[in-house]
């Protein structure tokens, strides 16, 4: 498969147009939110296409890929949302509206396993390989080749699988209680920047 990646500094470049249901994902310096930094933003449209942003990280100016994750008209497959719209929140200050995340539908329509990340939805849902070996590589600096094919494939599927995720969702009648579990999201990430990271369900 050939892979359309475009890196951009700073920010999506104007009058950029990825249509209205697009693939999301970032990395980050770690997973500890108050130490670790947001580094990328990586975006596809669905079209074997990654737009990877390399955020300016003493400002985090990125007026149009706010503008983007804003945008309520846009529908923005995540894959584990809660980390990426925690991070998003704390250092782009924006609320990401419209949002779907493929491991809480996975979670909710695929009761028949217990794996349910990213390299495993790719596929059973595309039948593709992922490596995921550079999930803990530098994001910071200067970006290999290797880092880009890595960030791009973890979103260039995304689409995939929430297609047929959904219609799994569907079959089993199971949609509305995905609906109602993903509005949850805002609150949950609300609770991680308290310092609120266990179940609160939990007895």
């Amino acid at each position: 498969m050939i892979i359309d990646i475009k890196l951009h500094r700073d920010d999506l470049p104007d009058q950029l147009a990825l249509g209205d249901n697009i693939s999301v994902d970032c990395e980050f310096m770690g997973l500890n939110v108050e130490r670790d930094q947001l580094c990328l933003v990586q975006i596809s449209s669905g079209k074997n296409d990654a737009h990877i942003v390399k955020l300016n990280r003493d400002n985090y100016n990125a007026p149009n890929l706010k503008k983007i994750l804003q945008d309520k008209s846009i529908n923005k497959i995540f894959h584990f949302a809660r980390a990426d719209l925690l991070f998003i929140k704390k250092y782009l200050n924006v609320r990401v509206e419209n949002v779907n995340c493929t491991k809480i539908m996975s979670k909710i329509a695929r009761s028949y396993s217990d794996k349910h990340g990213l390299k495993d939805l790719v596929k059973e849902f595309t039948g593709n390989d992922i490596n995921k070996n550079l999930q803990t590589s530098d994001f910071g600096g200067d970006l290999t080749e290797k880092q880009l094919n890595y960030c791009a494939k973890d979103v260039i599927y995304l689409h995939e699988i929430y297609n047929g995720l959904m219609k799994i969702l569907i079959r089993e009648k199971r949609d509305k209680l995905y609906k109602d579990a993903i509005k949850f999201i805002y609150s949950r990430v609300d609770l991680d920047l308290a310092s609120f990271t266990s179940d609160i369900w939990s007895h």
